[in-house]
C-alpha cells in the first residue's frame, strides 16, 4: 500500500512540475512583445510626415501646340526646352491643328500641356458651341494667361478688299477645321452681317496654307489669329505684301458686347515687313493649359521653370516679351491647376 501511495505521489509531482514548466514559458513569452510590436515602430508613434504629392507623374511631357507655322509651335518648344533644363522635366512640343484639337487631345490623355484661345477653353470646359456633341471636358485646368492672339484678316498688299464686308462673294480662308479661328471667323462676319454662305467659298486652312494661296493667287483673303508677328504673315509680307482689314470701332465694340472674351486690339505699323500703318481689331486670350491629373508638385515645377526663365523664352519668339506673372490670372475662366495655382499664390498672385 505505500508502495503504491509512493507510486502515486511521484506521478503527481512529475505531472506537476511540467505543468508548472509549460505555464511559465507561455507567461514569459507573452510578457516579451514581439519586434513588431514594439512602440517604436507602431504607425501612430512615428514622426509625422509631409503629405505626399498626388497625381500623375509622366515619363514624359507632352506640349500639344499648332501649326509649325503660328504662334504656339515655337513657344512649345521654348517652353519643353526650359522644363527639361530647368526643371529636369523631359519636354518636347508636338504640332497639331491648334486650340480646338487641343482640347480633344487633353480630354483623350493622349497631351499632358497645350495652347489655347481663352475663348476656346471657355467653350470647352462648358460644353458649348463645337463642344456640344461631345459634352464638356471635365479634366481640363489652367495654368496662366500668356499674350493677346490677334484676330487678323490677311490679303496681299495690292488687293481691293478693304473692308470686313468687301469679303462677301470672295474666297477666304476661315481657318482649320474646328478651329479657334474658325469660331473667331464666323462670329465677327455675323456682327457685319455675313455668314460663310455670304463668301465665294470658305476655306479651311492652316496658316501657312492660307498664306501660300494668296501669294499665288488663288486666296483672296484669310483669317489668322495668332500672336503678332505670325510667321506666316511674316512669310507673306516678305514676299507679296501684306494687309490686314480693320475692324470699325462700332463693329469692335459689338463684337465685344457680344463675346466678353474678346479685346480691342491695335496692331502697330512696323509689325511685318512694309506693314506701314497700324491697324484695329480684336484679340483673344492665349492659354497655357493642364490635364487636371497631374500631379500638383509636377505643375508647379514647371509653372515656376517657366516664369524663372522668361529671358530664354524671349529668344524664341518676340510674343513671349509679352508674357507676365502680373497678368497671368486674367481671362482665365478654367479653375486654376493647384500647382500653378501654389506658385502664384507665393508670388501673390490673384
Amino acid at each position: 500500500m505505500k508502495k503504491k501511495n509512493f507510486l502515486s505521489m511521484l506521478v503527481f509531482t512529475l505531472v506537476f512540475a511540467l505543468f508548472a514548466v509549460a505555464c511559465g514559458g507561455g507567461g514569459n513569452q507573452a510578457e516579451q512583445p514581439k519586434p513588431a510590436e514594439q512602440p517604436a515602430e507602431q504607425p501612430a508613434e512615428q514622426p509625422a510626415q509631409p503629405e505626399a504629392s498626388k497625381g500623375e507623374t509622366p515619363d514624359s511631357i507632352i506640349i500639344a501646340t499648332g501649326g509649325t507655322s503660328g504662334t504656339y509651335y515655337p513657344l512649345g518648344g521654348g517652353m519643353a526646352q526650359i522644363f527639361t533644363d530647368k526643371a529636369g522635366i523631359n519636354s518636347s512640343a508636338q504640332s497639331t491643328g491648334a486650340s480646338v484639337e487641343n482640347m480633344r487631345l487633353i480630354k483623350d490623355g493622349q497631351v499632358d500641356l497645350a495652347f489655347t484661345q481663352g475663348d476656346i477653353a471657355d467653350y470647352a470646359s462648358k460644353g458649348s458651341v463645337m463642344f456640344k456633341e461631345g459634352g464638356a471636358i471635365g479634366n481640363l485646368t489652367a495654368i496662366a494667361s500668356l499674350y493677346n492672339e490677334t484676330v487678323q484678316i490677311i490679303v496681299a498688299k495690292d488687293s481691293p478688299i478693304k473692308t470686313v464686308e468687301d469679303l462677301k462673294g470672295k474666297r477666304v480662308s476661315v481657318g482649320a477645321p474646328g478651329s479657334g479661328t474658325e469660331a473667331n471667323a464666323q462670329q465677327i462676319l455675323e456682327i457685319h452681317g455675313l455668314t460663310f454662305d455670304d463668301l465665294g467659298k470658305a476655306d479651311r486652312l492652316a496658316f501657312g496654307e492660307s498664306a501660300s494661296f494668296i501669294q499665288d493667287g488663288t486666296l483672296d483673303a484669310a483669317f489668322v489669329t495668332a500672336g503678332t508677328p505670325t510667321a506666316a504673315v511674316n512669310e507673306l509680307a516678305a514676299t507679296k505684301g501684306v494687309r490686314v482689314i480693320g475692324i470699325a470701332e462700332e463693329q469692335m465694340a459689338k463684337i465685344i458686347e457680344q463675346y466678353p472674351y474678346y479685346a480691342s486690339q491695335n496692331i502697330p505699323a512696323g509689325t511685318y515687313p512694309g506693314f506701314d500703318e497700324e491697324v484695329n481689331t480684336v484679340a483673344v486670350k492665349a492659354q497655357l493649359v493642364a490635364r487636371a491629373e497631374l500631379d500638383e508638385t509636377l505643375v508647379y515645377n514647371m509653372t515656376k521653370a517657366l516664369y524663372e526663365n522668361m529671358d530664354q523664352m524671349k529668344t524664341v519668339h518676340a510674343k513671349a516679351a509679352e508674357i507676365n506673372i502680373e497678368k497671368a490670372l486674367e481671362g482665365v475662366s478654367l479653375d486654376v491647376h493647384p500647382g500653378a495655382a501654389k506658385y502664384f499664390e507665393e508670388k501673390g498672385i490673384k
